[in-house]
């Protein structure tokens, strides 16, 4: 779905609060560009500055310096009432779903047409619409209370498209639900992006959500942009020690390697998982240590990687990345990751 054309630009944002015991600088210097009609992840550890960020891109919190371009406006050369208006094109979903409890879900999708000033009818009728959308219409004259989390989270995203937003912006949307959950609310997001071609910012401290999803990430370390690029790219080839340690799977981070010289082999989806090592094993006549394995799925296509241990003679170890990159796998010499 995407354009090419930006939708969202941030220039130079960074943002300061203020406490008692002096200033506290949660971005810095923060330039990205987000594409219309891309599913684009922010990811970063907890306290890295994610949720300021989603915050600053509608205003909701004023960067200390710089500012966001929506849909080639300045947001902060715009009066109040003018900023409303531009708000009602940006949908938001939360972490804690953050619905009314003494409305019922038909109430609940209705609420922003309503300060948007739509009449009850037409705002019914446009509830009822999306709640089909997001597999809800049984549920409409349920409580929030009757409802699971996933539920809870698909109500959210029916009230979020409800002013046919161009954005949709996910503060950890997912961060409180199950992995199968997870998985549900991620394929209506892309599904939703596919069909209605709404641009989607998803803000989230997990790999796995973003490589479920996203064509695109920035990764966020130190109150910096640390990387920004394809998924697939950054997954294959990692250029800082923040989407390095990203890459591997919580709980299988490599603490230390046992030899000292490794290196990480990729399968991108157009290499199949051919015997390779074993030939090479074979070809070379030399044993090689297994350390680390995975796989997983990026935007669709299968990827994988395995990070095996070389042997001592360096002679020997380059001639088996050779050996591997000629068979077009992406072969890096790897360290530590922690």
């Amino acid at each position: 779905m995407r354009t090419g054309t930006s939708l969202i630009q941030i220039r130079g944002l960074s943002k300061v609060f203020q406490s008692s015991s002096g200033d506290v600088h949660v971005l810095e210097d923060i330039n990205l560009d987000i594409k219309q009609g891309e599913i684009f992840g922010i990811i970063g550890m907890s306290g890295a500055g994610k949720s300021t960020l989603v915050r600053c891109l509608n205003f909701l919190e004023k960067p200390t310096q710089g500012t966001v371009f929506f849909d080639n406006q300045d947001l902060s050369a715009l009066s109040l009432k003018e900023l409303y208006k531009i708000r009602q094109s940006m949908g938001m979903i939360f972490q804690q779903f953050n619905l009314l409890m003494q409305r019922n879900v038909l109430r609940n999708v209705c609420f922003p047409l309503e300060i948007a000033g739509i009449k009850k009818k037409e705002a019914e009728e446009r509830a009822y619409e999306l709640l089909k959308l997001v597999g809800l219409s049984d549920k409409a004259h349920a409580y929030p209370s009757q409802l699971s989390g996933g539920q809870k989270q698909r109500v959210a995203i029916a009230r979020a498209l409800a002013n046919n937003p161009k954005v949709i912006l996910c503060d950890e949307a997912t961060s409180a639900l199950d992995p199968a959950t997870t998985q549900g609310v991620l394929a209506l997001l892309k599904d939703i992006n596919n069909r209605l071609g709404i641009t989607i910012v998803i803000i989230t401290h997990e790999m796995s959500v973003v490589e479920e999803v996203c064509q695109r990430v920035a990764i966020i370390d130190n109150k910096r942009i640390a990387e920004v690029g394809y998924v697939k790219d950054i997954f294959t080839k990692p250029t800082t020690d923040a989407a390095r340690r990203l890459v591997f799977p919580e709980g299988k981070r490599v603490e230390h390697f046992t030899g000292n010289r490794c290196c990480r082999i990729v399968f991108d989806g157009s290499s199949s998982f051919e015997p390779v090592i074993a030939n090479m094993v074979l070809e070379f006549r030399q044993t090689v240590n297994i350390i680390f394995a995975d796989t997983k799925n990026i935007d669709g296509k299968a990827f994988g990687q395995i990070v095996i241990q070389l042997p001592e003679d360096k002679l020997m170890g380059e001639k088996m990345m050779a050996y591997l990159r000629n068979r077009g796998l992406t072969v890096e010499e790897v360290h530590d990751f922690v």
